[in-house]
């Protein structure tokens, strides 16, 4: 779907071009490469110079999609810094295999982006919850001028049905898939974790349990007038495929905090402070209870519990 989409764009914008590091296939690339062998670069196993590349692009009028896994993302630190978002170019960085990879193993996961991105400045940070808002993200990302990152997870789509037309969403906009005027409890989900949300509020409505799932797509900036109306509740859990310590639960509880919305439990469900383990994708959004059923959990134990301020 990213290649596909990728594609469609650059037929119509010229300034679009393409760089990986040495993940062509892996990227979904090849397609690219095939239509437009003139604006595709593979760098080659040096994620630090693709992303100095791309800023050097942007410098001239192009707009540079480096698409490189999220866990290879992390050796360009510096660069995506320095030489992106200090000079507030437009590049963007298309992590793909955000979060579990699965068989891979601890050192393919890509559980550290919205964490180590959403601390720098000049950065839009992202997430489609499918295949669908996965290409409005791809428009958004190419034409609002500035750095972004866009992160997607390994595998198939979840089926969603497609849009004939792309369009750019509002930046710093989330939306409200799921709702009940009885609801008790929000569920505020980023990314792959949306759809597993999603089946959590159906268990529990089964069970007489009203929630609000919220898509909030972007780890930064914010939708703070969506998410500070969800506090209202009182009980919000988090939902995200990434380590915890600074990652997007943290952030809302920062906007909270900010707000001086006390009296709100907040309840993180992600990665704790721990390399995850080598196990199918499955298997592991069960272990770290961000699957469904696990969120379905997390939730009931909030309905039952006191309201404080939690981490």
């Amino acid at each position: 779907m990213f290649g596909r989409t990728i594609v469609a764009l650059a037929r119509e914008d010229q300034r679009i071009v393409a760089i990986t590091a040495a993940m062509s296939e892996g990227t979904g690339l090849d397609r690219f490469a095939a239509e437009f062998p003139t604006r595709f670069y593979d760098v080659g196993m040096a994620e630090q110079h693709g992303v100095t590349f791309a800023a050097g692009l942007a410098t001239q009028g192009f707009v540079p999609i480096v698409a490189i896994y999220s866990t290879f993302m992390q050796r360009a630190y510096d660069q995506i810094i320095h030489d992106v978002c200090l000079q507030k170019l437009p590049v963007v960085l298309a992590m793909d295999r955000g979060g579990f990879v699965g068989a891979d193993g601890p050192t393919h996961h890509g559980l550290f982006d919205f964490a180590f991105l959403r601390a720098v400045p000049n950065i839009i940070v992202m997430a489609p919850k499918d295949e669908n808002e996965l290409q409005h993200m791809l428009k958004t990302a190419v034409t609002c001028g500035c750095p972004v990152s866009l992160r997607y997870p390994r595998g198939r789509g979840v089926g969603a049905p497609l849009d004939e037309k792309i369009e750019a969403i509002p930046v710093g906009k989330g939306e409200i898939v799921f709702d009940s005027p009885e609801a008790v409890l929000a569920i505020v989900a980023i990314g792959a974790c949306v759809h597993p949300a999603l089946a959590a509020a159906r268990l529990l409505q089964t069970e007489g349990i009203a929630v609000r799932v919220i898509n909030a797509r972007f780890v930064k900036p914010l939708d703070g007038e969506l998410l500070c109306e969800a506090a209202k509740f009182r009980r919000v859990v988090t939902v995200e495929e990434n380590n915890l310590v600074g990652g997007f639960g943290s952030a809302v509880i920062e906007l909270f905090m900010e707000k001086g919305l006390t009296g709100v439990m907040v309840r993180r469900l992600g990665i704790p402070d721990e390399f995850a383990q080598h196990a199918t994708q499955r298997e592991l959004r069960r272990l770290y209870g961000i699957d469904g059923e696990g969120i379905a959990a997390a939730a009931r134990e909030m309905v039952g519990s006191g309201l404080c301020i939690s981490t």
